[in-house]
This record gives structure tokens, sequence and C-alpha cells, in this order.
């Protein structure tokens, strides 16, 4: 049985940078791999494509809108396109185009968001989206992917460019422990599960699956046997992971750096409810804008931590009427 304890760290890297290092792999791979960017070169890190394949990258500047059309355009001509700027301007700002031009007219975009959350930090609220993965899952045909770690980050750039079809890939800014390794299965659509458990499960994407497995330690402390599942796809969601771990614990904690309307939680709630009535609780923003801070004292303070992800497994668990078999 995998515990815990099995996950040493082995670095820390920043997800973004995951993204870079898939993306400049990807130039080698395949020349049908173009890259555009909304002026952010460096906070995206495609330095390294652009310095190998400078005839395949467009600098489209503050124009999110039209790098999303150009886009849009380029697949036409048998192109594998990579958006990247921010993911508040990877959304909000571009719904418009990437709800017609991408997802209705079924568009092979790979549209790369950085900065994402809570813990971009310091820029405060007006840049810390925490309704992207909502706004984006809701589409049809959009797949939508949040991995955990640098290396996770740096496969999932590489298997959205073989998927066919519109991708949101969603990473982040802070540098976070790298617990992951390239020689892992990454399939989009399959979730991982780190740990096996059986008293409750955990389900976290993003930032928060290192915080889960945290969580499981602190509970293996106490005598809980917890489960983590690292849910990296939340479109389409592996509906068949979640009830086969909620039919051994009995009870579901969620946790995503994301807002609790919309998120990863909601559609594991949709899962429960249809097929496995079983209690949840959600550990994500709840209904609030964030603002300017260090981000783990934003963390901290919102209730997005391990400690915060233990709390919900206890209570979680005593709402539970009977315990499977």
């Amino acid at each position: 049985m995998i515990q815990a304890t099995d996950f040493p760290v082995l670095g820390t890297n920043d997800t973004r940078s995951g993204f870079g290092d898939g993306l400049h792999l990807l130039g080698k791979q395949n020349d049908k791999v173009v890259a555009l960017c909304a002026d952010l070169i460096g906070s995206l890190k495609m330095n390294k494509f652009i310095a190998d394949f400078p005839e395949r990258f467009f600098q489209c500047g503050i124009a999110e809108a039209n790098m999303m059309s150009i886009a849009a355009g380029l697949t036409i001509g048998g192109y594998v396109p990579f958006t990247g700027t921010f993911a508040n301007f990877s959304t909000g700002r571009v719904y418009d185009q990437i709800r017609q031009s991408i997802a209705y007219s079924g568009k092979n975009v790979k549209i790369c968001a950085s900065h994402a959350g809570l813990t971009l930090g310091e820029d405060g609220a007006t840049h810390q989206i925490l309704e992207d993965v909502g706004m984006m899952k809701m589409l049809p045909e959009m797949t939508v992917v949040v991995p955990c770690d640098y290396t996770q980050t740096k496969l999932a750039t590489l298997a959205v460019a073989k998927w066919d079809g519109a991708c949101y890939l969603r990473f982040g800014r802070p540098k976070v422990p790298i617990f992951t390794t390239e020689d892992q299965d990454f399939t989009i659509g399959k979730a991982q599960v780190l740990v096996e458990g059986t008293d409750v499960s955990i389900i976290a994407c993003g930032h928060l699956v290192w915080q889960s497995i945290e969580a499981a330690r602190t509970l293996a402390a106490q005598g809980i046997s917890a489960e983590v599942i690292n849910m990296h796809t939340i479109k389409p969601l592996d509906e068949a992971a979640i009830l086969q771990s909620v039919n051994k614990t009995g009870c579901v904690v969620s946790a995503e750096e994301h807002q609790k309307n919309g998120g990863l939680g909601d559609s594991i709630a949709q899962v429960l409810s249809t097929n496995a009535p079983a209690p949840l609780e959600i550990v994500a923003m709840n209904d609030s804008f964030g603002e300017s801070g260090v981000p783990e004292q934003l963390m901290e303070k919102y209730g997005l931590t391990a400690n915060n992800i233990v709390e919900a497994a206890l209570k979680v668990m005593k709402r539970r009427k009977v315990h499977p078999v």
C-alpha cells in the first residue's frame, strides 16, 4: 500500500517553469507547435522556445483577445498553437473569443495560463483569478488540466499537445515542492492515487495536492488512513476513480486553489449525488476575492492549507452514517 511517507521532496520549482521546459521540448519534437504570448515572455518561461524556434513564436503584445483569435486561425493551417499569459487574462479578459472562435468552432488551441490563484500573492485580487476553472469547464468540448508540480506540468504540456481539441492548462508562479517524477504515467482524464487509504478520500488538484499529502501524514499520525487522489484533470473528470475511492472510505474532502462555486468540488459533488451519495467537505475559497500578500500567509488566511484539509477530514468523517465494509 502506498503511504504518505513515500513522497520525498525532490526539490522545488515553479509550475510555470514546467510549462516552459515542456514547450521547449515540444518545439524539438513537433514542428507544427507554435507559441503566442501577450507580452509576458519571461513570466511564462517561453525564452528557451523563442531562442531555438524564433520563426514559430508570435509576440501579440497586450492584446489577449487578438492572440486568441490568431491562435484559432493558426489551427486551420494545421498548427498546434500554445497561447501564454496570466490566467486572469487567459480567461476573464478573452472569454468571448475563447467561446466563439475556439470552443464553439472546435479549434485545437492550447490555452496556457500562468499566475493562477491566490498564490499569485502580492499582485492582489485583480490578478488572482479564482473563477477560471469554472469558466472553462462549462465550455462544451473544453478540456481542463491543473497539474500539481513542476514535473507534472511539464508532462501535462506534452500531453495536451497530443490531445485533439481545445485545452486549458493552469499553473502558477511560486516555487513549490517537486514530488512527482517523469517516469510516472500522465494521462489526461485519468486521476492518480498517490496515497492509498480507507477512512477518508482527499481529492485535490494543483498546489493543494502537496498540502493533501501533508494532511494525510498528519492524519496517519492520528491513526486515520487517508486516500489522496491527484485529480489533475478537472474535465474530463475521472468519475470511476472518485467512486472507487468513496466506496472504500464513505466520505470525501476536495481541495483546490479556486472558488468553491464552479470548481473541482462542485464536479465531485455532481458525481456523488448522481451515483453514490456521500458526505463531502470542500476546501476552497469561500465566495471571496483575495488580496495582496505573501502567498503562504494568504493560503493560511483563506483556509487553503494542510491543516484545513485535516480539519475537513475530521469533520466529514463524523458525517458518515455507515462505514463501508
